[in-house]
């Protein structure tokens, strides 16, 4: 099970809104399955589909995690106008096996829905998520 305090829940789904048409993304650290952290990340595709996390960000980010002791929890993204499951490119690129990918739906952008997936080659399996 993975716990994320209701403000980080808040912060994606804002972080969602506000890279409308396009997919954001990012990645949740903490220690013990509870999140402490978020890193809001840059999208390198221009594409409503599919997200890129920006290589150097993505290394800042780990060499942070490291110096605080956390481990990497989650990876998030959005799906604007698609329903919170992996698409065929999320299992294919899912390349952390141990992270919980969650998935934040703005389908109804009143109502977004977010749910969290484990990845391992290519299966998924949806993951408890407790917002605290």
């Amino acid at each position: 099970m993975l716990t994320i305090p209701k403000h980080f829940v808040d912060g994606m789904i804002s972080h969602a809104r506000a890279e409308k048409p396009l997919e954001c993304c990012g990645i949740l650290a903490g220690k013990d399955g509870t999140v402490t952290d978020m890193y809001k990340m840059n999208n390198t595709e221009n594409d409503p589909d599919k997200y890129l996390m920006d290589a150097k960000e993505q290394f800042a980010v780990v060499k942070d995690m490291r110096a605080k002791g956390l481990d990497m929890l989650a990876i998030y993204h959005s799906h604007p106008h698609s329903p919170a499951r992996p698409s065929g490119i999320d299992t294919k690129l899912a390349f952390y096996p141990d992270a919980i990918y969650i998935i934040i739906s703005l389908m109804d952008a009143e109502k977004p829905v977010m749910k969290g997936f484990f990845i391992k080659e290519e299966k998924v399996e949806e993951a408890v998520i407790k917002v605290d």
